[in-house]
């Protein structure tokens, strides 16, 4: 079995100012990732500097993510094939993004689109020897309307792989884009892991009161994330899971959402989830004495 390693997201724009705090805190991986845009980067430029802030250090950069439409928009597309062009350089393996969407419309309608510009996207992956991973968030959407991402529900998921049949295209999973939608975790966990080649590491926290009193159309806040370790989810289940379903992936704690230790706490909360996410998998490796 290989040990899950434990690492946190830093965004490309600020790669160069937080990689040497990060390192130096003892996370053992990074997500270099991009919101909707590269913003004009040169990743190649960008790939370089952060390999020599990392160094001898052993830490790894095992995606590169991209979170955008490429169903509405081509320039969306040509950036995502820029990213899979260019992860190896990082010494990426994973390019994490959308599944995309036609905004407004039901899930059904983009799956033909889905399946045109993923399978070219997948074509490109497979022969650079790069996974796709599709994050589950909403973004806000619902099935009916949707925004940028149609891969947030796992009836979905059953359409998508369907349409796009590859090794090499999988899910960036998280539990808290499935807690928004009162989706237990845990057993769709079980039924996906097969699925997952990425995880992000993030929790939420559910108020049932508040869903008692309100409902879920946003009369009344109902869920909140949260850094791992302050939310509902046991993380040893699911990372017990993780390792029963065969992953020897990496956990990404995906900071900047937690309402209660967020802004001057996030280096608090994100090394409190670094250590808490170290002890959960058992903490480190340590031989058996007793074999040779």
């Amino acid at each position: 079995m290989k040990q899950i390693k434990i690492g946190t997201c830093i965004p490309g724009n600020q790669a160069e100012a937080m990689l040497p705090h990060m390192i130096k805190a003892g996370f053992e991986t990074i997500a270099i990732t991009f919101h909707m845009s590269l913003e004009g980067m040169d990743l190649a430029e960008l790939a370089k500097k952060v390999n020599d802030i990392i160094g001898d250090s052993g830490v790894e950069v095992t995606t590169l993510g991209l979170y955008c439409n490429p169903l509405q928009y081509e320039e969306h597309k040509k950036n995502l094939e820029y990213c899979i062009e260019m992860a190896p350089k990082f010494g990426a393996s994973i390019v994490s993004t959308f599944a995309g969407a036609l905004e407004g419309k039901k899930v059904e309608e983009s799956i033909p689109v889905f399946g045109k510009v993923f399978r070219d996207l997948t074509k490109q992956a497979e022969d650079k020897n790069i996974k796709i991973a599709i994050e589950n968030c909403p973004m806000g959407g619902t099935w009916d309307r949707t925004t940028c991402n149609i891969g947030f529900n796992p009836k979905a998921w059953e359409m998508m792989f369907n349409e796009v049949p590859s090794d090499n295209l999988g899910l960036e999973w998280e539990p808290t884009h499935q807690m928004v939608q009162l989706i237990d975790p845990i057993p769709q966990l079980k039924e996906w892991v097969k699925k997952i080649v990425h995880i992000h590491g993030k929790d939420a926290t559910v108020d049932m009161d508040a869903v008692r009193r309100r409902g879920i159309y946003g009369a009344e806040e109902f869920v909140y994330h949260r850094t791992p370790g302050f939310g509902d989810n046991n993380w040893r289940d699911i990372i017990s899971i993780l390792h029963m379903g065969g992953y020897e992936g990496d956990i990404c704690i995906e900071g900047y959402h937690d309402p209660i230790y967020g802004g001057d706490w996030e280096m608090t909360s994100q090394v409190h989830a670094l250590n808490y996410l170290k002890w959960c998998r058992g903490g480190d490796f340590i031989p058996n004495p007793w074999e040779k």
